[in-house]
């Protein structure tokens, strides 16, 4: 596609951007308002299914598809994947209950995944590594964007119309999306005899479910040294050996096993594992701080982290244009790391509105120039006949890295928590809970953990029930609580910055591949896959 004028690759563009926007705006506006849809639909117990089914299927479709992507060609998968969103976001407005919602979510996280990967596969399939980088960043910018203005928008909807319209609201967008990517969107031939790696195909299933199961739950569900969490991480690791047994000597592999021997594509996809780590941290656990310790209704509180969002937009689409610009990319990311890990320390002593806002701006500034850089490596770095599955690869380390980091942080978060709170027992500077008559006592003890601290509405009502005596007893008690889980909150945003300094170390070590001016490789390195490794080009032969 790379012959084509610059007219028809920008209406491609345009058309890859709606679908990928379509699918981006779906996924933050439904954000704020789930809560209130399960409890319309009834099931509060299955809430985190909601949640992790999506993020399931979106995970799995997106390293599944990257491969048949090479084989098939972008725009069947493409197509495919707006039209499982289209009939995922309209069936789960339909729901009648939580359990037809989880399904039709699942079905929703099938097309997301991949939109997704073949939305930035087919920026590599338009331009050359060169000319990637704008296009890269504007379609994080995208991104960006959607996280801006979603999760008010959601907001806005839950509060003034029906739920179903969180869904349906943007069904229009998608079916532009549809019809662009249909007449617009180029047809590529099936590479001949090329044979489908099914087996490897459902040994990399049955390694992903489990893992992302195993982290979802552990720490929340069930204790992470429970039959059921040893359990999921033996099954990952039982068929993650078959796995690499099965690739080694597959014809087709669908996870090509040879790109990890290419040191910028294995050390980019570590580095934007521990970047999706430290976001995903900021962001669950930044709007915790601001409701539960600063008292910051939801709704206002996402007007904190909003700023990150516009930070990202702002740098990913100056970052990307100065890329493509200077056909340079390492200092972008050199820059933009250290950016974020300053936002986080700042977080891990925050005591204010304008103060997380300021570590939000910073966070967001270093997340927008660093993180297009990856995929640019990524793509740079390996034959454009396996662009695809590279790609997926890229996308399938970034989704890991945040489910285990919320999994992590999570964790690091309880066990603070728990000594902070025996700290303060043993002070004796809380509620002496046997002076209190036992209905009393036991309004009191809902409040005892922490996490009750967000419940604004209830903490209101518990204390307009109370004497003025016992008001006053009840407010130094949330005040020590508040103070227990922002210094539980600081252990989780310093052990956040750990892991970011990692990656800070990490990116001095990207070889700067000079960008290709063309898709085209040359003959060598199209028949044997020839893979760039750190400091050398090594040869790996693998048949077809």
């Amino acid at each position: 596609m790379e012959h084509l004028s610059k007219q028809r690759k920008l209406t491609i563009m345009i058309a890859i951007m709606f679908a990928m926007f379509f699918a981006a705006i779906n996924q933050t506006i439904v954000s704020t308002a789930m809560p209130r849809i399960i409890a319309e639909l009834g099931g509060m117990d299955l809430y985190t299914w909601t949640i992790t089914i999506y993020m399931l299927t979106s995970t799995i479709a997106t390293i599944l598809v990257g491969k048949l992507s090479d084989i098939y060609g972008r725009k069947p998968f493409i197509l495919a994947g707006i039209l499982f969103f289209i009939v995922g976001a309209f069936t789960s407005g339909l729901a009648d209950n939580v359990y037809q919602f989880i399904t039709f979510r699942g079905i929703q996280g099938v097309g997301a995944g991949i939109i997704m990967a073949t939305a930035f596969t087919a920026v590599g399939d338009l331009f050359p590594p060169r000319e990637r980088g704008k296009w890269t960043g504007v379609m994080t910018a995208v991104f960006g964007f959607s996280s801006v203005i979603g999760p008010t928008l959601g907001g806005w909807i839950i509060d003034h119309m029906a739920w179903h319209w969180v869904f349906w609201i943007f069904l229009p967008l998608g079916v532009i999306a549809f019809i662009m990517i249909l007449t617009l969107f180029p047809k590529t031939e099936r590479k001949a005899h090329q044979p489908i790696d099914y087996l490897g195909s459902i040994l990399l299933t049955t390694t992903l479910v489990p893992l992302l199961l195993a982290f979802t739950w552990a720490g929340s569900k069930y204790e992470w040294a429970s039959g059921q969490i040893i359990g999921l991480f033996g099954a990952t690791v039982l068929s993650l050996i078959l796995f690499l047994l099965i690739e080694r000597k597959a014809k087709n592999p669908v996870l090509p096993l040879y790109i990890f021997r290419n040191g910028t594509v294995t050390l980019s996809n570590v580095i934007g594992f521990i970047m999706n780590f430290g976001m995903m941290g900021a962001l669950i656990y930044l709007s915790f701080f601001v409701q539960g310790v600063l008292g910051i209704s939801p709704t206002h509180a996402g007007y904190v982290t909003m700023p990150m969002s516009i930070g990202m937009v702002i740098t990913s689409a100056i970052g990307g244009q100065l890329i493509s610009r200077t056909g340079k990319y390492k200092r972008f990311a050199v820059i933009g790391l250290p950016i974020m890990l300053v936002g986080m320390l700042i977080m891990t002593f925050m005591n204010s509105v304008p103060l997380a806002v300021l570590a939000m701006i910073i966070f967001g500034l270093g997340l927008g120039l660093g993180m297009p850089v990856f995929s640019l490596t990524v793509q740079n770095a390996v034959p454009h006949a396996e662009l695809g599955a590279a790609t997926a690869t890229m996308q399938l380390f970034r989704n890991l890295g945040g489910t285990i980091g919320i999994a992590v942080m999570g964790t690091v978060l309880s066990s603070a928590l728990k000594q902070n709170l025996t700290d303060l027992a043993k002070s004796g500077e809380g509620a002496d809970m046997s002076k209190l008559d036992p209905a009393t006592a036991e309004k009191f003890a809902q409040f005892a953990n922490p996490q009750m601290l967000t419940d604004q509405p209830a903490l209101k009502a518990t204390r307009e029930g109370l004497t003025a005596d016992l008001q006053v007893q009840f407010d130094k008690m949330i005040d020590l609580l508040r103070d227990a889980l922002s210094n539980s909150l600081s252990t989780v945003f310093l052990t956040g910055a750990g892991i970011l300094f990692i990656a800070v170390v990490l990116v001095w070590f990207i070889r700067e591949i000079p960008l290709r001016t063309s898709n085209k490789t040359s003959q060598d390195e199209t028949a044997g896959k020839d893979v760039q490794v750190e400091g050398q080009v090594a040869a790996v032969s693998q048949s077809n």
